[in-house]
């Protein structure tokens, strides 16, 4: 789709008013600045008729702001808040007074205790003011109306639409149809907004706001772009009355991955969410969409497979983006539960620096699993700790005692079988073929297939160790054994590995 949306953020008007805390105008004024490097088009600074205070933020942000930042105050239809807000805004390059009153049956009867007529005649008045005072001030100034209580406006959609045709006479250039409280179908909403979009001029800029009672804001506003509506006013972090706004990120996300050209700049999200929620006091849930701690969090051991598969890919089995395009440098997190797996088990310990083959995480599967069904997600230092007992320090029936050079070629194995104690001289071209000599002898005949030797990082393995000896056997039925030994010193980590892979073959064969 070519058309644009035109991003309204709201978090210095809704998402502030909301907070337990309000900001103060230092803190709006960081805010405000973020919003400038995020890129949206248009900031809706505050209601300047509230309180001196909201006064000064908005004309302080108005003197501020960039020459292409459309700055809104918001205004009840009256005179006085009209006025208000046109001194506010006056400084800025963009100015633009928003004003609003609701028009649904519901509060016409019960809140604003007011006939249709009569609001249709102020909504007409406030428009008409609004845009003397606008003209006064700024030839580039627009007039934005709402109608608030959109979403409740089902039964008396015509009365709406007739209005609105008014308003638009009268000097609104902007039309925006709230979802002030969300109370059914996104569908009912949209076809509603369809009908006011075809029934308007066509230089008239539809918009939404959107609330989050059902949770369905950033799908109402998505859809409600593609039904017509341009201007698409979403908050920082979803942040507003009651369970919020539509939230900026989601809604911009969701239309990049829909072909649409966002003009945002996607890449600061992540990083803006953090701080908006570390200003406001409003921790984002761990399974907030995106920016949320678990939002690239996997524990079924089959989306965990498909995760580990596609993670170099931009598009990912079970992720809607690439985490780079929000800013997230964080990757994909896999966790290890009752219901993980052995993919799992090898990216955990890969992740934490070990070495690990999908073999061995097959192998040790079963015990890391019998530990999470006890203790529900292990944390990576138990699962480190399974992997040493089950890895490197396997226990059965053989147990080394010790290995010692003797000469430039014979070497001397002790070691348990069980119960029964070997003590055996061997040559051997090296201590490992010594020690398979030792071993053919005792009557334990082994085929080696492969050999590696690694230095450790100390860091990781501690500080005894530096050494690793990975070892490839055949076993009874011809399948390869990888084994693995781990010591200061070559000699030892060569000898533990043929043991441990002995205590493995052993285990199969039990």
């Amino acid at each position: 789709m070519k058309r644009q949306p035109f991003f309204y953020d709201i978090t210095l008007r809704d998402g502030n008013q909301s907070l337990k805390k309000p900001w103060n105008l230092q803190e709006k004024e960081f805010i405000f600045n973020k919003l400038i490097d995020f890129g949206v088009q248009a900031v809706e600074a505050g209601f300047p008729a509230a309180s001196e205070m909201d006064f000064e933020a908005v004309e302080r942000l108005a003197q501020i702001a960039p020459k292409n930042l459309v700055i809104s105050a918001l205004a009840r239809a009256v005179e006085k808040d009209i006025l208000k807000a046109a001194e506010a805004i006056k400084a800025c390059e963009k100015p633009r007074i928003h004003t609003f009153i609701a028009m649904s049956p519901f509060n016409m009867k019960y809140v604003l205790n007011k006939q249709p007529a009569e609001v249709r005649k102020t909504a007409i008045e406030a428009v008409k003011f609004a845009s003397e005072q606008i003209k006064k001030i700024n030839k580039k100034g627009e007039i934005q109306f709402s109608v608030e209580h959109f979403g409740d406006c089902s039964e008396n959609l015509d009365y709406v639409i007739d209005t609105l045709k008014d308003v638009v006479q009268a000097g609104a250039n902007v039309i925006n149809l709230p979802n002030t409280v969300e109370r059914t179908r996104v569908k009912t909403f949209v076809d509603m907004v369809e009908k006011v979009y075809n029934a308007l001029p066509k230089d008239i800029m539809i918009a939404v706001h959107c609330h989050n009672d059902l949770g369905m804001a950033t799908a109402a506003t998505v859809e409600s772009y593609f039904a017509g509506a341009t201007q698409l006013e979403c908050c920082l972090n979803g942040l507003g009355e009651r369970a919020g706004n539509t939230n900026i990120y989601e809604v911009a996300v969701a239309l990049h991955n829909s072909g649409v050209d966002v003009p945002l700049n996607l890449g600061e999200i992540y990083e803006l969410a953090l701080f908006t929620a570390d200003l406001s006091k409003v921790a984002i849930p761990e399974k907030a969409p995106l920016t949320g701690p678990e939002a690239l969090a996997h524990r079924s051991g089959i989306h965990q497979d498909g995760a580990v598969k596609t993670k170099d890919m931009e598009k990912g089995a079970y992720r809607p983006i690439h985490p780079s395009l929000i800013g997230r440098k964080d990757d994909e997190k896999i966790g290890f539960t009752s219901q993980s797996g052995k993919t799992a088990v090898f990216e955990i310990i890969s992740a934490a620096g070990y070495p690990i083959t999908i073999q061995e995480a097959v192998r040790i599967t079963p015990v890391v699993k019998e530990a999470a069904e006890k203790a529900g997600e292990l944390p990576t230092r138990n699962i480190i700790d399974i992997y040493f007992n089950e890895v490197f320090n396997v226990k059965g029936d053989f147990k080394l005692v010790s290995f010692e050079k003797l000469s430039e070629k014979v070497f001397n194995l002790k070691f348990f079988h069980k119960t029964e104690f070997f003590d055996i001289n061997a040559n051997g071209n090296g201590p490992l073929d010594a020690c398979l000599s030792a071993l053919n002898q005792a009557g334990f005949p082994q085929k080696l297939v492969d050999y590696e030797q690694y230095a450790l990082d100390g860091e990781i393995f501690g500080s005894g160790a530096s050494a690793m000896t990975v070892i490839h056997f055949k076993d009874l039925d011809g399948k390869t054994i990888i084994a693995r030994g781990k010591d200061e010193n070559t000699l030892n980590a060569n000898v533990k590995a043929i043991f441990n892979g002995l205590n493995l073959m052993n285990h199969k064969t039990n």
